[in-house]
């Protein structure tokens, strides 16, 4: 099984356009450090809960919309080592500077699958 880098965060809904080429600038760069598959989804149907959400998670404002994403690698050592060269490619470094979104509300984790049917 692969090992799953997951990410939410809130976007301006007039980011949309920005967002998705900041996207497609990044995914080569997963995919060239070790990444298998890039995922980047723009929330479509994201319902208030009750008691949590998505929105709350990364306390979405007003205009912004929640997008979901992913990042598969083939395990976790692989993750890690391509985290680490992130640290210090400078593309990454440009590429934080001018996110489409406030990443400080981006929330992230690594993912061990444990159904993959």
């Amino acid at each position: 099984m692969t090992y799953v880098e997951g990410f939410i965060a809130a976007v301006p809904a007039s980011n949309k356009e920005a967002f998705k080429k900041h996207a497609a600038k990044a995914a080569p760069l997963f995919k060239e450090l070790g990444a298998t598959r890039v995922v980047e989804c723009w929330g479509d149907d994201v319902p208030e809960g009750k008691l949590t959400d998505f929105r709350g998670a990364v306390k979405a404002e007003e205009g912004e919309i929640v997008v979901f994403s992913w990042i598969e690698y083939p395990s976790k050592d692989v993750r890690d080592a391509a985290n680490k060269k992130m640290m210090s490619d400078p593309r990454m470094k440009e590429m934080g500077a001018t996110m489409p979104f406030d990443g400080k509300r981006m929330i992230l984790g690594g993912f061990m699958p444990v159904l993959d049917v």
